[in-house]
């Protein structure tokens, strides 16, 4: 297979949230040698064909219904989509029966955990650092905190073993009494939210609860849409 080859990556598209840009995802596609080919939940009917592709990415957006995970709705929860729910656990679906490569970001990363078995805590209580806040000209600004990367986990090697300075914008997570049977912990916080999965039985299927794709994480995402890439092209 030639090296020159730019695979063909679908990336859903919502932007369903404030700051959640689908171009930021398909720039770093581009640039890691990928084509970016919106998957949009409106040009889509359940039960109709998904787009074939050679990898899939699951961007940010608003809340998981609980009920795709067997939970009441806590009053926290303040929007959901089960249609958006239902079409990008089809494509995760189509992609994981496929061994298609798959990058989970922010909500794609508690999806994947998700359709997988595991669940969600719905809140967390304290801001700092997770949760985004409006800076003081109101624009809503990232918080940051660092993730310590698991050793021996394909995205320790990816990222050179960490940790990670994150930017960090969600008020749901992963915790680890709550990760799927069959997904491997791959990136915690200090006060124990999971902040990145993988599984190991599958050519490359990586989340992260963080937001690669956004510009103010300047350089540091390269390696990883750059392996995703690599994966989805079938060098690696």
């Amino acid at each position: 297979m030639s090296d020159q080859r730019r695979p063909r990556i679908l990336i859903s598209r919502a932007e369903d949230v404030t700051g959640e840009r689908w171009a930021d995802y398909a720039d770093r596609v581009t640039a890691a040698g990928g084509d970016p080919v919106a998957a949009a939940l409106e040009e889509w009917q359940p039960g109709t064909p998904l787009p074939a592709a050679d990898g899939l990415i699951l961007t940010g957006g608003i809340d998981i219904d609980p009920a795709v995970y067997g939970a009441a709705r806590s009053e926290r929860v303040a929007e959901v989509n089960r249609a958006r729910d239902d079409f990008e656990l089809a494509l995760l679906r189509q992609a994981l029966d496929g061994d298609v490569p798959v990058l989970g970001v922010c909500r794609g990363h508690q999806l994947m955990n998700v359709a997988y078995g595991g669940s969600l805590l719905q809140h967390i209580e304290e801001r700092e650092p997770h949760r985004s806040r409006r800076g003081a000209d109101g624009v809503i600004e990232s918080g940051w905190h660092d993730v310590a990367l698991a050793p021996g986990t394909r995205l320790g090697g990816i990222l050179g073993g960490g940790p990670v300075r994150a930017n960090s914008r969600h008020h749901q997570a992963v915790t680890a009494e709550r990760v799927a049977p069959g997904l491997l912990v791959a990136g915690t916080t200090s006060d124990g939210i999971v902040e990145a999965l993988e599984d190991p039985t599958k050519r490359w299927v990586v989340s992260v609860q963080w937001h690669p794709e956004r510009t103010e994480m300047g350089t540091a995402s390269a390696p990883l849409f750059e392996a995703f890439v690599r994966a989805c092209r079938g060098d690696t």
